[in-house]
């Protein structure tokens, strides 16, 4: 019997949200529109993915509701998050600490912490300063202790090499 290449008819949840994020680099385009980066050269350079894989994975999260595509310019675009797509946040965010424990080879190289009082976010997302679980737009990301340096000739590595906020863009 042949290996099936989805997950159509599946009645669990789990099985059913994979069919929109499951598939390679889906979720990497979310946490790269997560932290900011709008524009699909800047997507695609710093992904470092075919243009065609790019450009197929945005389509689908656009037809699926999470992604909206802004032109600002003929065949130029940006991409943000939706509030389907914001709602990941929790999600990426138990990810984030799951690869930091089981599957980092340093230390985190980043940081999420609470804008409001500075505050780390522990494994659920809370900060650990005031207790609340502050929205992903109030999240701010700073290089962790097992940050690399910028590459100089990539702009979005070295703007996130500074600390700023979840989901305002990046790059002007």
């Amino acid at each position: 019997m042949a290996l099936k290449t989805g997950y159509a008819g599946e009645t669990c949840s789990i099985a059913r949200a994979l069919e929109l994020v499951g598939e390679r680099w889906t979720l990497l385009i979310v946490r790269d529109l997560f932290f900011g980066i709008t524009r699909f050269g800047d997507l695609q350079r710093h992904l470092g993915l075919p243009k065609a894989v790019l450009a197929t994975r945005l389509r689908m999260l656009e037809t699926a509701g999470l992604v909206d595509r802004r032109e600002y310019r003929p065949h130029r675009a940006d991409y943000t998050l939706t509030d389907a797509g914001v709602d990941l946040w929790p999600v990426l965010h138990s990810l984030v600490r799951w690869g930091d424990e089981h599957a980092a080879q340093d230390s985190p190289t980043r940081v999420y912490s609470h804008a409001e009082c500075g505050g780390e976010l522990d494994a659920a997302g809370r900060c650990v300063s005031c207790g609340s679980v502050p929205i992903a737009a109030d999240v701010v990301i700073s290089p962790g202790p097992g940050a690399s340096g910028a590459d100089a000739d990539d702009p979005v590595r070295q703007a996130l090499q500074r600390p700023h906020r979840l989901l305002t863009p990046l790059l002007p």
